[in-house]
């Protein structure tokens, strides 16, 4: 049986990677994370992007995502990183691609990717706001407290292997009632809260799960859930984005803009 060959044409290498903060907003919070990836994927090519490409029979674009949100979920901090075959203009690429996009992915940062450093090594957790309709502040202050009091809270989710247990509480950095309508309809109270990333990670939907079991807590309908932001967690539980250190260390690539030490 003689032996596959390899293709004859090798791909160009990467010459400068690029690193875009992006948006999932309205209806288009839907969409998975695999349609996602196709519409950007099109995008690139609308937009003339110099994409580097894969080696192999099947050659795909240069694309690494990092910490994707959950379908349905949206979000103002979603990451990932383009390996080019020339450099560009990180502020142009932001304008390029976002005007082929529709409506909803939004593309809002792009910076110069520093060498030898990964996008994964600077996301280690999330800012997530949840609101809640129908719940009043007591219910909602009584809830938070007893879930910040547990030493865990076990919930289950479905998963590709089945249902699987999880503990809700471990990952959570901080949890706060940050504003509160009494206003008709309805009450509605929102709580922005701090997540470690773990494996499996631990979703706005599992915090939600164990304010129910732990507290009773139950929106009269469908609470919206929405990242804020997502990076490296400091010792005073802040969030730094990860495009920053891609700018000090380059000296501002991204146009005009710089940041001071």
């Amino acid at each position: 049986m003689s032996k596959r060959r390899q293709p004859d044409n090798p791909q160009a290498p990467v010459v400068q990677r690029v690193r875009l903060r992006y948006a999932k907003r309205g209806p288009l919070r839907f969409i998975s994370h695999r349609d996602f990836a196709r519409a950007f994927e099109r995008a690139l090519r609308r937009a003339e992007v110099p994409m580097a490409f894969s080696q192999g029979f099947s050659p795909h674009p240069k694309i690494s995502y990092a910490s994707a949100a959950p379908t349905g979920v949206a979000s103002e901090a979603e990451y990932l990183e383009l390996g080019l075959q020339r450099e560009v203009d990180p502020a142009e690429l932001v304008r390029a691609l976002d005007s082929v996009l529709s409506p909803g992915i939004d593309v809002l940062d792009g910076v110069v990717a520093a060498p030898g450093t990964t996008l994964a090594d600077r996301i280690d957790a999330s800012l997530w706001r949840i609101e809640l309709p129908g719940v009043t502040h007591v219910d909602a202050t009584s809830a938070v407290a007893a879930f910040l009091a547990a030493e865990t809270i076990e919930v289950e989710r479905l998963m590709k292997q089945g249902m699987r247990k999880l503990d809700a509480r471990e990952p959570v950095i901080s949890m706060i009632i940050s504003q509160v309508s009494e206003v008709d309809p309805a009450p509605c109270v929102i709580i922005e809260l701090v997540v470690r990333h773990v494996t499996p990670s631990v979703r706005p939907d599992d915090v939600l799960s164990g304010l129910r079991v732990l507290a009773g807590l139950e929106p009269s309908e469908p609470p919206r859930a929405f990242r804020l932001a997502q990076g490296a967690l400091t010792e005073t539980g802040d969030i730094v984005d990860p495009l920053e250190a891609d700018r000090t260390t380059i000296g501002g690539e991204r146009g005009v803009e710089t940041v001071s030490a």
